[in-house]
């Protein structure tokens, strides 16, 4: 993977997000208060959305707070973000 270009809270939530493990979620409110901006849970799904290497960095872990998937900016859309997640023993 080569350098990561975005602003500075992109790379906050991307940062984030590589450190969701392996078979767990987090809402957008949960990655907001994981990076000290616990209002900007909307600017973290615009983050996530940005996300320049699904699913090398997990966007697929994030999903929103009702429990349904969200969007997922990488090949395939949500239907692949839900296969991803089912991978990873999760049924959403």
């Amino acid at each position: 993977m080569t350098k990561l270009v975005g602003t500075k809270f992109q790379l906050k939530v991307w940062d984030y997000l590589k450190r969701i493990p392996k078979g767990k979620t987090k809402t957008y409110k949960e990655v907001a208060i994981a990076i000290k901006k616990p209002l900007s849970y909307r600017a973290v799904a615009n983050a996530v959305a940005k996300n320049p290497y699904p699913p090398i960095i997990p966007c697929h872990r994030v999903i929103r707070s009702d429990g349904t998937l969200g969007g997922y900016s990488g090949k395939g859309g949500v239907r692949e973000k839900k296969l991803l997640l089912k991978k990873e023993g999760i049924i959403i």
